[in-house]
């Protein structure tokens, strides 16, 4: 199985346009930035599918080699999309493949009936290519091309603040887990982790390697370093000090906490007490094999 992280940011990237904080006055001094949040997963290194579609997601495929087309050719590795959430910063990128020659999405019902109503990315698509759209269901595995294996599993009921008005779901935000063909290898992405679950705990358990939700430091992160009055737990994300005890009582996997906010400290150092769980902080562009 082969990973390339695209983007590691949340939602604004690193530097955000309009933020003057102590990250991202720190990046644009050091001319250091990160992009929005997407993944891209092969079996097989041939056969492509992208996590979540950022708005940065043009400038991430020139990035990455794996995923241009052949001389000669308009056509990529690219297979499809698999969207954790409904949330703009993981879907504005469905517009930018617009060119594909045909295209599967995977989400879950509630992010489907979002992307084709409150949100119509959906039918603005099928203006322009051929989308085959799938629901992704928890607890239900589907193969993918190139030998690979993927299960969603919840992780949350946060929804978009465009679709404020859709039903409430427990299925608004998901992780997905990728098995290689043979269970020879195992990741799990989960960047939305709103708290720790029974479901987070299966999908962990024999998992080589686990990307997850680094949004927020601490819980109090945004008030502390922008004035906000919002905490992470509200806005549906685990913060890492709050995650750190888990990863303690199950070791196995590599673990990378990626999807950071542009306030978040852990974008320019990893702390003693991650490095001590034995966990990392992904970067932008960087292939993991397994």
């Amino acid at each position: 199985m082969k990973i390339r992280l695209l983007g590691t940011a949340a939602g604004g990237g690193l530097p955000q346009w309009n933020c003057g904080c102590t990250e991202c006055t720190a990046a644009r001094r050091e001319g250091r930035s990160r992009s929005q949040d997407c993944l891209a997963v092969s079996g097989d290194g041939r056969a492509w599918y992208l996590v979540n579609a950022s708005p940065d997601l043009r400038t991430q495929l020139l990035a990455a080699p794996e995923l241009a087309p052949a001389p000669g050719t308009r056509d990529t590795p690219l297979r499809g999309v698999l969207l954790t959430s409904a949330e703009l910063d993981h879907t504005l990128g469905l517009l930018t493949l617009r060119e594909a020659s045909g295209l599967t999405v995977h989400a879950t019902a509630p992010v489907r009936h979002a992307l084709h109503h409150a949100f119509p990315v959906g039918p603005l698509l099928a203006a322009y290519t051929g989308a085959d759209w799938h629901t992704a269901t928890p607890g239900k595995p589907v193969e993918l091309d190139g030998g690979l294996r993927v299960e969603a599993f919840a992780l949350g009921g946060k929804r978009p603040r465009y679709a404020a008005d859709l039903p409430d779901h427990a299925h608004w935000v998901t992780g997905y887990r990728f098995t290689e063909d043979g269970g020879e290898a195992c990741a799990v992405y989960a960047p939305g982790l709103a708290d720790w679950t029974p479901a987070m705990d299966r999908a962990v358990a024999g998992a080589d390697l686990v990307l997850l939700d680094g949004t927020f430091a601490t819980a109090g992160e945004l008030a502390d370093r922008t004035g906000g009055a919002r905490r992470s737990p509200g806005m549906g994300h685990l913060a890492v000090r709050d995650s750190l005890p888990h990863l303690a009582g199950r070791p196995g996997p590599r673990y990378l906490y990626t999807h950071l906010n542009n306030t978040n400290p852990l974008a320019r150092r990893t702390p003693p007490e991650v490095a001590a769980a034995g966990a990392g902080v992904a970067r932008d562009g960087l292939l993991i094999e397994l």
